[in-house]
C-alpha cells in the first residue's frame, strides 16, 4: 500500500513540475542575437516593386592606407572606381554609396538609408 502512495505522489510531484517548466518556458523572453546589426544599419530593402528596379549596391570595400583600393560589389560584380557597369562608369565610391554615370544621367545606389544626421552606421560606429 506505501507503494501505491509514494507512486501515486511521485507522479503527482513530476507533473507539477512539469507543468511549472511549460508555464516558465511560455513566459520566457526572447534572446537578442548579438550579431545583428543595429536598426540603423539594416540595408535599404528594395520592395517587391523596386526589386527588378536596378542595380543593388550589396557592398562596399574601402583600404585603411592613404589611396587604399576602393571596391564595390553591385549585384553580385565587383567593381573600381573607372570600371565599366552595364553600359555606366563607375564615377566614385563613397562610404555609403557609389555613384554610377551613363552618358549624361547620373545614378547613385546606396548601400544604408541616409540617417537623420547625415552619417552612415560606419561614421556613427567611429565616433
Amino acid at each position: 500500500m506505501d507503494e501505491a502512495v509514494i507512486t501515486t505522489t511521485t507522479k503527482r510531484a513530476l507533473g507539477a513540475a512539469f507543468l511549472a517548466l511549460l508555464c516558465a518556458g511560455a513566459h520566457a523572453q526572447a534572446l537578442q542575437d548579438p550579431t545583428r546589426p543595429p536598426a540603423g544599419a539594416i540595408p535599404v530593402a528594395a520592395g517587391p516593386a523596386g526589386a527588378g528596379s536596378g542595380p543593388q549596391l550589396q557592398t562596399i570595400l574601402i583600404g585603411r592606407a592613404a589611396g587604399g583600393r576602393h571596391l564595390a560589389v553591385i549585384d553580385g560584380e565587383t567593381v573600381r572606381p573607372g570600371d565599366s557597369f552595364h553600359g555606366a562608369k563607375v564615377a566614385r565610391i563613397g562610404d555609403n554609396e557609389v555613384e554610377l554615370v551613363r552618358g549624361g544621367e547620373r545614378q547613385v545606389l546606396r548601400l544604408y538609408a541616409d540617417a537623420a544626421d547625415g552619417m552612415t552606421p560606419a561614421h556613427a560606429a567611429r565616433r
